[in-house]
């Protein structure tokens, strides 16, 4: 997909003017909160593990009743997370290829075809008649995308807009939206804003939104959509 700078920059700013930049403690808060968001983040993606359980599988101590597959999930997704925090800790962020292929190498570990690289061949997305673009063309839309992101003025906005474009264009056989969430998050912790959680208990709500935004070219709605979410997510850490 393309992005447009000069559009998303006329995506009016001032309800953000309530967050001021604090990058210790966004962090901070980011790592306090790590487990509720690896599991509302497998719980989007219909993993059936609850938050006590993942909180024990992730203290070392096995969970029954569940897929091998769900587990490997939630391990991959901590992982991820982790290098994540690394990456913020040692100022190594960037929004470019090798880190978001890092990213992608603990997202997908032995849950997607490939892991680390992108895709090679042609994917589909459940419940749109959108089709992503062809493999042979994604070097050129992951840098001409990210070209055009880097010129988003506000920080909150570009980093929402990257979690759209990266889910949008499907760089991967598996874990495009929880690889460009780590990625959002990641572009906000480094500019000092809290993280962007979306909560399993609007799955389908979100779900609604994303299937809207793939079947349209219309970015604008979807933004809005999650800046108004990041908003009332995050209010009450103003002080």
């Amino acid at each position: 997909m393309q992005i447009n700078s000069n559009i998303v920059n006329n995506i009016d700013t001032t309800n953000l003017n309530i967050f001021i930049p604090n990058k210790n403690l966004s962090f901070m808060l980011a790592k306090k909160d790590k487990i509720d968001f690896i599991y509302n983040t497998s719980a989007l993606e219909g993993n059936a593990m609850t938050f006590p359980e993942v909180q024990t599988l992730l203290e070392g101590v096995t969970v029954g009743g569940h897929k091998l597959s769900d587990e490997q999930q939630i391990l991959n997704q901590n992982r991820s997370v982790n290098l994540l925090f690394e990456l913020i800790e040692k100022n190594e962020f960037a929004l470019d290829k090798p880190t978001l292929l890092k990213l992608h190498s603990k997202v997908a570990q032995e849950e997607a075809i490939t892991w680390g690289e992108f895709r090679t061949s042609g994917v589909n997305i459940g419940g749109t008649d959108y089709i992503p673009p062809k493999a042979s063309e994604l070097d050129t839309i992951f840098e001409n995308g990210t070209t055009e992101i880097k010129k988003i003025n506000h920080p909150i906005i570009r980093a929402i807009t990257y979690f759209l474009f990266g889910a949008k264009s499907q760089f991967f056989f598996d874990g495009n939206k929880r690889t460009s969430r780590l990625m959002m998050n990641g572009i906000l912790l480094d500019n000092g804003y809290p993280i962007l959680n979306i909560k399993a208990k609007d799955k389908l709500e979100f779900n609604q939104v994303m299937i809207r935004f793939y079947d349209s070219n219309n970015i604008q709605k979807a933004i809005e959509y999650l800046l108004s979410y990041y908003i009332k997510q995050n209010s009450h850490l103003v002080a």
